[in-house]
């Protein structure tokens, strides 16, 4: 695995102790153990790179944790809730979601550490005793980094505190920008950065921003930014052509098997990465910051596996992982979004459907009913899942438990094996060592498809698609995956990027852009389907925040809740 960035964030009050830790590695950003460092140490050749390398650190707040997954995957039409954990509110858009919830000020303000952290560079950068160049590039990095926190901030939240300076002192005085201004920041922010970045898919020292993750990040700002009322008359037309550049301008290339791009080690430095999170075995470096008790590094392999640990044959191993059956498929993503499992592959890649007993023995079965006992040696299936309602008969000829749709429930189910960490040292360790691929090729196309779409080019939409489409085929499917410029169409291309981005912390926004997060929570999340309103489309300020602000002149909350919490 290989070495990150990382440094503990800059907190939002200034720069007094700026701690690195980890172990430095060849053609990855070096690291090294500082503390009780002053606040004058960013101003020095050394301080300002380490604070460079320290703004990276917030995107582990959110990319690859149960915070970040809980805000992004809960309460669509693709996930329901597992047997186990809380923070269901999210899901169930009940009273359990409110601004309380130690989830939403962790985020909320980690994400404000870094920007503070990015503000302090960009400002300190004159004064740096480093080559122009690389100061240029540091600064561009950093307009990147805060335009991406902001981004994260703003579809969560809608229009929120715009700080574009450093904060060196506590202060009570913060106020709501609108959510335009809020947007214009961002664009600003990426326009400016993307001339001075590395055009190379891959820095010297991997994990940098570069020129091609800034104009995929920002291909998507003007994608979201499209669907509002602040819009802009070009912005699909200039999201079309930042995707194009991606796709075209970098050397990147669609992997041709889709299993390959979630390969631990290989696919996170495939040339399908336009950008990836750093993760790390070491526990020091992938120790989680305050306030919400997290496990620590890329720990998404936790919460997507079914409860296989306790049935006949089988016990918790590595490999298999420890479950802790936090998200489930919905009917509708297993019967719909992946119904074609003739042609397309990625249920199949997505989704484990066989366990190899690691318990051998002689058991009682428990939720396959055509037989009473099952037998096995080391190796042999002890779960299979067929996907479809094999008969009773069948199911009986099979020296094994067979799990068909009608037994799935909460413990028992479909589990995402895209996370899986079977690097980790034992059976109970939480902290996974993999990289999160934040930005990659697949939603480059997909997102021109999309662009095009709006556009009323149905032609160049299918041919983006079909990109991702023939490369998701079985072997010799490939021109049955293929779609009709008439099939190009905006429900088609929900589904699509249902099956190929399943779980990859991107869907409550992508419903939230297409204006689709209340019907689509009503017709296929039969959970909140009472409960969910256009209020959802925004999540509840964090308590803290409002309590921390200077009140108004007439008594009332300086920084004002959204409506409806």
């Amino acid at each position: 695995m290989k070495s990150i960035f990382q440094a503990k964030p800059l907190r939002v009050f200034g720069l007094a102790a700026l701690l690195l830790s980890g172990q430095s590695c060849k053609d990855v950003l070096e690291e090294k153990v500082i503390s009780s460092i002053g606040n004058d140490y960013v101003n020095t050749p050394k301080g300002f790179e380490d604070a460079a390398k320290a703004a990276y650190t917030s995107l582990r707040s959110f990319y690859a944790t149960q915070p970040g997954l809980t805000m992004t995957e809960y309460g669509t039409d693709l996930y329901a809730t597992g047997a186990d954990g809380g923070y269901k509110g999210f899901h169930f858009y009940d009273t359990q979601l409110n601004s309380f919830v130690d989830f939403l000020q962790f985020v909320w303000e980690e994400l404000y550490r870094g920007i503070n952290t990015c503000n302090a560079v960009i400002e300190r950068a004159p004064a740096a005793n480093v080559p122009d160049a690389v100061k240029k590039l540091r600064v561009a990095e950093m307009k990147f980094l805060r335009a991406h926190y902001y981004f994260i901030l703003t579809q969560q939240w809608g229009g929120v505190d715009l700080r574009l300076t450093e904060t060196l002192a506590p202060t009570k005085k913060t106020s709501r920008a609108s959510e335009a201004d809020v947007y214009k920041a961002i664009i600003a922010d990426l326009e400016a950065a993307i001339p001075d970045l590395d055009p190379k898919i891959r820095s010297i020292d991997y994990g940098r921003a570069t020129k091609a993750a800034a104009e995929h990040l920002l291909a998507k700002v003007y994608l979201t930014r499209a669907s509002s009322t602040f819009k802009g008359a070009d912005d699909y037309a200039k999201a079309a052509t930042l995707s194009q550049s991606v796709i075209a301008n970098y050397g990147f290339k669609l992997v041709p098997d889709f299993a390959s791009v979630f390969a631990q080690g290989a696919g996170e430095m495939s040339d399908e990465v336009v950008f990836a999170v750093q993760y790390t075995a070491d526990p020091l470096t992938n120790a989680s910051p305050p306030p919400v008790a997290n496990t620590g590094g890329n720990n998404l392999h936790l919460f997507f596996g079914m409860q296989y640990d306790v049935q006949a044959g089988m016990v918790r191993d590595v490999f298999y992982g420890r479950p802790f059956k936090r998200l489930r498929p919905t009917t509708y993503a297993i019967e719909t979004v992946f119904k074609d499992r003739v042609n397309d592959s990625r249920y199949k890649k997505s989704f484990r459907d066989t366990w190899l007993s690691n318990s051998p023995g002689t058991y009682n079965t428990a939720f396959d009913n055509s037989k009473a006992k099952v037998t096995f040696k080391a190796g042999d299936t002890a779960i299979y899942m067929p996907g479809y309602e094999m008969p009773l008969a069948e199911r009986a000829k099979k020296p094994y438990q067979v799990l068909v749709p009608s037994a799935y429930s909460e413990a028992l189910f479909p589990t995402l094996t895209k996370f899986f960490d079977p690097l980790r040292p034992d059976r109970t360790y939480e902290p996974g060592s993999r990289d999160y691929l934040a930005f990659r090729l697949a939603d480059a196309y997909l997102m021109l498809a999309e662009a095009q779409i709006k556009l009323g080019k149905p032609t160049e939409a299918s041919a983006a698609l079909n990109m991702v489409r023939r490369r998701a085929a079985f072997p010799g499917k490939e021109a049955a995956m293929e779609i009709t410029p008439a099939q190009a169409t905006m429900d088609f291309l929900m589904e699509e990027r249902g099956r190929e981005l399943m779980g990859e912390q991107t869907r409550w926004m992508d419903l939230k852009r297409w204006g689709k997060l209340v019907e689509r929570v009503k017709l296929y999340n039969p959970q909140a389907a009472v409960n969910v309103k256009e209020i959802h489309n925004l999540r509840p300020i964090p308590q803290t925040q409002i309590d921390r602000t200077e009140k108004a002149a007439d008594g009332t909350a300086g920084f004002q809740q959204n409506p409806g919490y």
